[in-house]
């Protein structure tokens, strides 16, 4: 593998188990939401939140999308209110939608989980090794690039079972850089940290990403992680492929 300065990492599938993410943080917002909601409906956080999530459904209601439903703050009650939210959070995470509005009202019910001791970060032990020896011992960069958000991504590492990773992280991207599918995203984060695509080395556990940032010009390598879709073999011949990070050196 050519030289590079920047490591670019995806988080589910990669330094974390996809299982993690599925069975644990996406559980802990549907069984909490409403009570979260609730409880906290007078912060302002809370609010900004569900502005957010109000102003996306109405986008999709005006788009066609038969489950979204529309949110009108100025009419509707703070209990219809809060009802409307529940609804199209529930349908969007049953179809894993990664949308920032979204991601942004996960991430902040998530910081009340990690604090108060209810979750706890998983990382790949050979994920949290490379990552500090990049980091201490090689003097590479290590960014993170998820569709989590940046305040999810955080939590994650901040509260982490290997303790707090995020001295270790230069960085944090997710899509309001732009999508992950999307070549141009790669270029801009490129530009953001300063260096030439070709210096960065993505790893990402999604083939459609790996052929975006590909084609941006970055270095490549698919994440195969237990529990992990399937990789298309087409794809598997034009990439380098790793279940541990360590072999990466």
């Amino acid at each position: 593998m050519p030289d590079y300065d920047i490591v670019l990492l995806d988080v589910e599938g990669t330094t974390t188990p996809l299982s993690f993410v599925h069975d644990v943080l996406f559980p802990y917002i549907t069984d909490n939401l409403e009570r979260f909601l609730a409880d906290n409906w007078e912060d302002t956080t809370v609010q900004q939140h569900v502005r957010a999530i109000a102003d996306q459904a109405n986008i999709d209601v005006s788009s066609g999308i038969s489950k979204a439903i529309a949110i009108d703050l100025a009419v509707d009650s703070p209990s219809q209110v809060q009802r409307k939210v529940l609804a199209n959070v529930s349908w969007q995470m049953s179809e894993n939608r990664k949308i920032a509005a979204l991601k942004g009202l996960q991430g902040y019910m998530w910081r009340f989980g990690y604090t108060s001791g209810q979750l706890q970060g998983v990382m790949y032990d050979d994920a949290v090794g490379a990552i500090k020896k990049w980091a201490k011992e090689d003097n590479k960069r290590v960014y993170i690039y998820s569709s989590g958000s940046v305040e999810a991504q955080k939590l994650i590492f901040g509260f982490s079972d290997h303790g707090d990773l995020l001295p270790y992280l230069s960085g944090h991207y997710d899509t309001n850089t732009g999508s992950k599918l999307e070549s141009d995203s790669y270029t801009r984060i490129a530009r953001d940290i300063g260096v030439e695509p070709e210096r960065i080395l993505f790893v990402s556990d999604n083939h459609n990403e790996i052929g975006a940032a590909d084609k941006a010009g970055m270095q490549t390598v698919i994440s195969i992680r237990p529990g992990n879709l399937l990789v298309p073999k087409e794809v598997l011949e034009k990439h380098r492929t790793t279940s541990n990070f360590l072999d990466l050196f």
